[in-house]
Protein backbone atom coordinates (compact mmCIF):
# COMPACT_ATOMS: atom_id res chain seq x y z
CA UNK A 1 0.00 0.00 0.00
CA UNK A 2 1.29 3.44 -0.91
CA UNK A 3 1.59 6.36 1.48
CA UNK A 4 1.32 8.83 -1.39
CA UNK A 5 -2.03 10.61 -1.64
CA UNK A 6 -3.30 10.83 -5.20
CA UNK A 7 -6.12 13.34 -4.74
CA UNK A 8 -3.84 16.34 -5.31
CA UNK A 9 -2.75 17.94 -8.56
CA UNK A 10 0.61 19.59 -9.33
CA UNK A 11 -0.60 22.75 -7.58
CA UNK A 12 -1.35 20.71 -4.46
CA UNK A 13 -5.09 21.25 -4.93
CA UNK A 14 -7.80 18.62 -4.71
CA UNK A 15 -8.71 16.64 -7.81
CA UNK A 16 -10.66 13.57 -8.79
CA UNK A 17 -8.15 10.79 -9.43
CA UNK A 18 -7.86 9.74 -13.08
CA UNK A 19 -8.66 6.03 -13.23
CA UNK A 20 -8.64 5.81 -17.05
CA UNK A 21 -5.63 3.50 -17.19
CA UNK A 22 -6.62 1.22 -14.31
CA UNK A 23 -7.78 -2.32 -14.96
CA UNK A 24 -11.39 -3.31 -14.53
CA UNK A 25 -11.68 -5.78 -11.66
CA UNK A 26 -14.39 -7.17 -9.41
CA UNK A 27 -14.49 -5.07 -6.26
CA UNK A 28 -16.31 -5.69 -3.00
CA UNK A 29 -16.36 -3.59 0.17
CA UNK A 30 -17.97 -4.36 3.52
CA UNK A 31 -18.59 -1.66 6.11
CA UNK A 32 -20.19 -1.77 9.53
CA UNK A 33 -21.83 0.71 11.83
CA UNK A 34 -23.83 0.53 15.03
CA UNK A 35 -26.50 2.55 16.69
CA UNK A 36 -27.00 2.34 20.43
CA UNK A 37 -30.24 3.32 22.10
CA UNK A 38 -32.49 2.76 25.09
CA UNK A 39 -33.61 -0.85 25.52
CA UNK A 40 -37.26 0.20 25.04
CA UNK A 41 -36.44 1.80 21.70
CA UNK A 42 -34.67 -1.27 20.34
CA UNK A 43 -37.46 -3.53 21.63
CA UNK A 44 -40.03 -1.43 19.75
CA UNK A 45 -37.93 -1.61 16.57
CA UNK A 46 -37.66 -5.39 16.91
CA UNK A 47 -41.42 -5.69 17.50
CA UNK A 48 -42.35 -3.29 14.69
CA UNK A 49 -43.99 -0.81 17.04
CA UNK A 50 -42.47 2.48 15.86
CA UNK A 51 -45.13 4.95 14.76
CA UNK A 52 -43.31 5.96 11.56
CA UNK A 53 -43.33 2.38 10.26
CA UNK A 54 -40.96 -0.53 9.71
CA UNK A 55 -37.66 1.02 10.78
CA UNK A 56 -35.39 -1.69 9.39
CA UNK A 57 -37.15 -1.84 6.02
CA UNK A 58 -36.90 1.94 5.59
CA UNK A 59 -33.27 2.02 6.80
CA UNK A 60 -32.40 -0.78 4.38
CA UNK A 61 -33.84 1.10 1.41
CA UNK A 62 -32.15 4.33 2.57
CA UNK A 63 -28.79 2.53 2.77
CA UNK A 64 -29.17 1.15 -0.75
CA UNK A 65 -30.18 4.56 -2.11
CA UNK A 66 -27.25 6.23 -0.32
CA UNK A 67 -24.72 3.81 -1.81
CA UNK A 68 -26.05 4.62 -5.27
CA UNK A 69 -25.75 8.38 -4.62
CA UNK A 70 -22.35 8.43 -2.90
CA UNK A 71 -20.67 10.13 -5.86
CA UNK A 72 -23.16 13.01 -5.52
CA UNK A 73 -22.31 13.79 -1.89
CA UNK A 74 -18.61 12.90 -1.57
CA UNK A 75 -16.84 15.37 -3.88
CA UNK A 76 -13.99 13.23 -5.22
CA UNK A 77 -15.89 9.94 -5.61
CA UNK A 78 -16.44 8.55 -9.09
CA UNK A 79 -19.94 7.64 -10.27
CA UNK A 80 -19.93 3.84 -10.33
CA UNK A 81 -22.19 1.22 -11.82
CA UNK A 82 -22.91 -0.76 -8.66
CA UNK A 83 -23.70 -4.41 -9.29
CA UNK A 84 -24.88 -5.34 -5.81
CA UNK A 85 -25.81 -3.72 -2.51
CA UNK A 86 -26.89 -5.59 0.62
CA UNK A 87 -27.73 -4.09 4.00
CA UNK A 88 -28.12 -6.42 6.98
CA UNK A 89 -29.05 -5.80 10.61
CA UNK A 90 -28.19 -7.68 13.80
CA UNK A 91 -29.40 -7.13 17.35
CA UNK A 92 -26.11 -7.16 19.28
CA UNK A 93 -27.65 -6.82 22.73
CA UNK A 94 -30.64 -5.05 24.28
CA UNK A 95 -29.34 -1.60 23.30
CA UNK A 96 -27.27 -2.03 20.13
CA UNK A 97 -28.22 -2.55 16.50
CA UNK A 98 -25.40 -3.48 14.12
CA UNK A 99 -25.62 -2.55 10.45
CA UNK A 100 -23.50 -4.25 7.78
CA UNK A 101 -23.35 -3.06 4.19
CA UNK A 102 -21.81 -4.97 1.30
CA UNK A 103 -21.35 -3.17 -2.00
CA UNK A 104 -20.07 -4.69 -5.26
CA UNK A 105 -19.01 -3.44 -8.67
CA UNK A 106 -16.91 -4.43 -11.61
CA UNK A 107 -14.90 -1.34 -12.37
CA UNK A 108 -11.73 0.71 -12.19
CA UNK A 109 -12.12 2.00 -8.64
CA UNK A 110 -13.33 0.59 -5.35
CA UNK A 111 -16.59 0.82 -3.46
CA UNK A 112 -15.34 1.50 0.06
CA UNK A 113 -17.01 4.91 0.21
CA UNK A 114 -20.28 3.48 -1.07
CA UNK A 115 -20.31 0.82 1.67
CA UNK A 116 -19.45 3.36 4.36
CA UNK A 117 -22.11 5.76 3.09
CA UNK A 118 -24.70 2.98 3.00
CA UNK A 119 -24.29 1.99 6.65
CA UNK A 120 -24.01 5.60 7.80
CA UNK A 121 -27.25 6.61 6.13
CA UNK A 122 -29.00 3.45 7.34
CA UNK A 123 -27.99 4.38 10.91
CA UNK A 124 -29.12 7.98 10.40
CA UNK A 125 -32.46 6.70 9.14
CA UNK A 126 -32.92 4.59 12.27
CA UNK A 127 -32.18 7.71 14.30
CA UNK A 128 -34.66 9.78 12.29
CA UNK A 129 -37.43 7.25 12.66
CA UNK A 130 -36.93 6.83 16.43
CA UNK A 131 -35.83 10.29 17.59
CA UNK A 132 -39.27 11.18 18.93
CA UNK A 133 -38.86 8.56 21.64
CA UNK A 134 -35.06 8.52 22.08
CA UNK A 135 -32.90 11.53 21.29
CA UNK A 136 -29.90 10.02 23.11
CA UNK A 137 -29.12 7.41 20.45
CA UNK A 138 -25.44 7.16 19.53
CA UNK A 139 -24.22 6.23 16.06
CA UNK A 140 -20.87 4.49 15.65
CA UNK A 141 -18.30 3.30 15.41
CA UNK A 142 -18.45 3.10 11.64
CA UNK A 143 -15.63 1.34 9.82
CA UNK A 144 -14.51 -0.44 6.70
CA UNK A 145 -14.29 -4.15 7.49
CA UNK A 146 -12.91 -5.42 4.21
CA UNK A 147 -12.31 -4.65 0.57
CA UNK A 148 -11.20 -6.80 -2.30
CA UNK A 149 -10.02 -6.08 -5.81
CA UNK A 150 -7.92 -3.35 -7.31
CA UNK A 151 -4.28 -2.40 -7.47
CA UNK A 152 -3.84 -1.83 -3.72
CA UNK A 153 -4.93 -5.39 -2.98
CA UNK A 154 -7.23 -6.80 -0.37
CA UNK A 155 -7.87 -5.40 3.11
CA UNK A 156 -9.42 -7.17 6.06
CA UNK A 157 -9.72 -5.27 9.36
CA UNK A 158 -7.48 -6.73 12.00
CA UNK A 159 -5.05 -8.39 9.58
CA UNK A 160 -1.50 -7.07 9.38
Amino acid sequence: MTDQLTHFNEQNRARMVDVSEKDVTKRVAVAESQISMKPETLARIREGRIEKGDVLAVAQVAGVMAAKKTWEIIPMCHPLPLTGIDIQFAFVDETTLAITGTVKTTGKTGVEMEALTAVSVAALTVYDMCKAMDKEMIIGPTSLQSKTGGKSGDFHRGEK
